[in-house]
């Protein structure tokens, strides 16, 4: 098995899981660092996009897997206001769905790599050759699954605490009617 998917998927975990388990304010480093880490994995793993064809429908359900899986994840990472220092700040709670989830995720990737090189290989091979799909589309669609199931993640955290602290503010006192 490639070693790059282990370490893809094994960095992508453990930012995750690092930034979100447990109770956690919602800050910028917290909501830059997936990004940041996204910006840099990108270049370094992605061979050739697909531009036609089977291969750019696969990078395509890829990239459609990491939203509805970022999605799901988030369900089960609220957000709400809470207090850090004396100061209202967004904070998001995540427990053992959110990490499950995760966990099931990268543990579904790893082995779909390790099953294509050691278990299912010809068969995927012959179909890959029989609907021209190269190795470098296979291998994009599951990095675009990974990073953006993180970018999604990131997005809902951001929005989610916007709207913990919007939902939060206390009302205004009306104006005096004159």
């Amino acid at each position: 098995m490639d070693m790059d998917v282990w370490i893809l998927n094994l960095a992508v975990l453990f930012v995750v899981l690092e930034s979100d388990l447990g109770l956690r304010k919602v800050t910028k480093f917290r909501v830059l660092r997936p990004v940041i880490t996204s910006a840099a994995i990108v270049p370094i793993f992605i061979a050739q996009v697909a531009t036609s064809g089977y291969g750019l429908m696969l990078e395509i359900a890829g990239t459609a897997a990491g939203l509805l899986l970022g999605l799901l994840a988030s369900t089960f990472m609220p957000v709400s206001e809470g207090v850090a220092k004396g100061r209202r700040c967004a904070k998001s709670r995540a427990g053992i769905g959110y990490a499950l989830t995760w966990i099931s995720v990268v543990g579904a990737r790893i082995a779909f790599s390790y099953g294509s090189a050691h278990v299912f290989g010809r068969q995927l091979g012959e179909w890959m050759a029989t609907h021209s799909v190269s190795q470098d589309a296979l291998t994009d669609a599951l990095i675009f699954m990974a990073v953006i199931m993180m970018l999604t993640r990131t997005a809902l955290l951001q929005v989610k605490a916007r709207a913990a602290l919007t939902r939060a503010e206390p009302a205004e006192a009306p104006l005096p009617v004159e």
